[in-house]
């Protein structure tokens, strides 16, 4: 197929953008849609901090008649760059129909863009922030997706493969039943790390999480405790408070377990919601007139059986030290209380060993894998 790659200036174009899943997913029951507005509001300054530190440039392609059979986004974070010490583009949002012209197409418009600002290697699937959607899926398409992960068609990951891209890193998500008690070794490991060191689980307030600041030092304990993780870029204060306003307003707080010191310093976090997988299809990714009425139903009223554990941290001076089984020990029977049944995480990289053991006890399933491509620009 002839293709064409323009640069996305005008509203039509971002309107193509925004709506060309719709084309590549017809009838995929796995697929979970974004919601356009957080698409649109992902390019706008406003709602999205990270682009006072990085540029942006949208494409979408299109054939011969004039129809969009492909998007991407080239991305420069520039404050990534600077931590680690590289000249990357990265690439994100990209969709394409099954054809290699139009990918390579797509992926060569990046290319150039990055090359004209002095970048020498691409990579991607990656966003600005590393809460933004990370990974192109290599298996397990038969699999649900998530409003929190990329979905994708099989033949992506062989395109990249075609185009001469190699693998960066994989991430997994791990799968557990619902215990319907703490096993034996989270309680032991409890009890002792709450004896030795006076630490406490404490559930948020919404005072404290918008009017005193908590949320900013949640994302200040994610900052340390992520820092060394692949491609990891700080978040700011800024930053802290347009995700909280966002998106912690709508959950539900007593399934976000901190743990605290005895000086009362967070050592340790969990971000835990519903699954909305299944409400967030039914919206068709539109808020209104009834989408909101599914995504509310979902987190406050009447949610699936699976919960999503969206991420776990603990400060790097307390890792390795059971921290993590005063958080399985809260969640638990919180989840046995509520309904929920199984739990998924979010996307954990495959060497991070020290997360992936700490499930070992839950009898874990692994899958969803998940991967950065790379290659250096010629």
């Amino acid at each position: 197929m002839k293709c064409t790659v323009e640069a996305v200036q005008t509203k039509r174009q971002m309107n193509d953008f925004v709506k060309l899943p719709w084309k590549i997913y017809k009838g995929n029951s796995c697929y979970v849609p974004d919601m356009e507005s957080d698409v649109r509001g992902w390019f706008d300054p406003k709602h999205n901090p990270g682009l006072q530190h990085s540029e942006v440039a949208p494409f979408v392609a299109y054939n011969e008649k004039g129809e969009p059979v492909g998007r991407i986004v080239g991305i420069i974070n520039h404050k990534a760059n600077e931590i680690w010490n590289g000249s990357c583009v990265r690439f994100g949002w990209i969709e394409f129909v099954d054809d290699t012209e139009v990918s390579a197409a797509l992926l060569k418009a990046v290319e150039d863009w990055g090359r004209s600002k002095g970048m020498d290697s691409i990579q991607g699937p990656l966003g600005i922030s590393d809460f933004d959607k990370e990974g192109m899926l290599v298996e397990d398409f038969d699999k649900m997706g998530s409003a929190i992960t990329i979905y994708n068609p099989p033949y992506y990951p062989e395109h990249m493969a075609q185009h001469g891209f190699g693998k960066e890193v994989d991430w997994v998500q791990v799968k557990i039943n619902i215990p319907e008690e703490v096993p034996a070794r989270f309680a032991r490991v409890q009890k002792l790390v709450e004896e030795m060191y006076g630490l406490k689980v404490k559930k948020l307030t919404p005072r404290e999480v918008f009017k005193e600041g908590y949320g900013r030092k949640i994302f200040r304990l994610l900052n340390e405790a992520y820092s060394q993780l692949f491609g990891y870029t700080p978040h700011s204060d800024e930053e802290a408070d347009a995700f909280v306003s966002q998106y912690i307003k709508y959950l539900d707080l007593k399934m976000l377990p901190m743990v605290e010191d005895d000086k009362g310093n967070l050592i340790a976090c969990s971000i835990t919601m519903p699954n909305l997988a299944k409400a967030q299809q039914k919206t068709k990714g539109k808020y209104f007139p009834f989408g909101w009425y599914h995504m509310l139903s979902a987190l406050k009223f009447k949610h699936e059986d699976e919960a999503e554990l969206l991420l776990i941290a603990v400060h790097p001076e307390w890792q390795a030290l059971g921290i993590n089984a005063l958080i399985f020990a809260d969640l638990i029977p919180l989840y046995n209380k509520m309904g929920y049944r199984t739990a998924e995480t979010g996307p954990m990289l495959e060497d991070n060993l020290k997360v992936l053991t700490q499930w070992k006890a839950l009898d874990p399933i692994t899958y969803k894998r998940r991967r950065c491509f790379s290659k250096e620009i010629q």
